[in-house]
C-alpha cells in the first residue's frame, strides 16, 4: 500500500541528506504531456542518490510503490552553485568553431 511506503520512505533518504523537493504538489504542463503526479527528491549529490537507491532500507519499500504506482524514476547530476548558461553556450560555439562538427552528433558521443 502507498500509504505505508510514505510513511517510511522520509527516513530511507535522511541518512543520506535527501528531502522531498516536491511532492504530489500542482504542475502546469506548458509543453508535451505529463500525465500523472511529480515527485522530486533532492540530494547533497548524485553520489549520496545512488546510495539511497541502493540502500537496504529504501529497497525494503521500494516494492510498496512499485506495485501501486507506475512512472519513470531518474537520477539527475544537478548543475553546481553559479552555474552559468551562457558560458555554456560559449563552450559550445568554442567546440563547433574548433572541429567544424555538428554539435549534435558531438554531444552524442561525450557527455557534459
Amino acid at each position: 500500500m502507498i500509504a505505508a511506503c510514505l510513511e517510511r520512505i522520509g527516513a530511507t533518504f535522511e541518512p543520506y541528506g535527501g528531502r522531498f523537493l516536491v511532492h504530489v504538489t500542482e504542475h502546469e504542463v506548458k509543453e508535451g504531456d505529463w500525465p500523472g503526479a511529480v515527485v522530486v527528491i533532492g540530494f547533497p549529490g548524485i553520489s549520496e542518490a545512488r546510495a539511497w537507491w541502493d540502500s537496504p532500507a529504501y529497497q525494503e519499500i521500494a516494492p510498496l510503490r512499485s506495485r501501486h504506482i507506475e512512472g519513470d524514476i531518474i537520477l539527475v547530476e544537478g548543475v553546481p552553485d553559479g552555474y552559468d548558461p551562457a558560458a555554456t553556450a560559449q563552450e559550445m560555439r568554442a567546440e563547433l568553431s574548433d572541429d567544424q562538427q555538428p554539435l549534435v552528433s558531438r554531444r552524442s558521443r561525450s557527455a557534459w
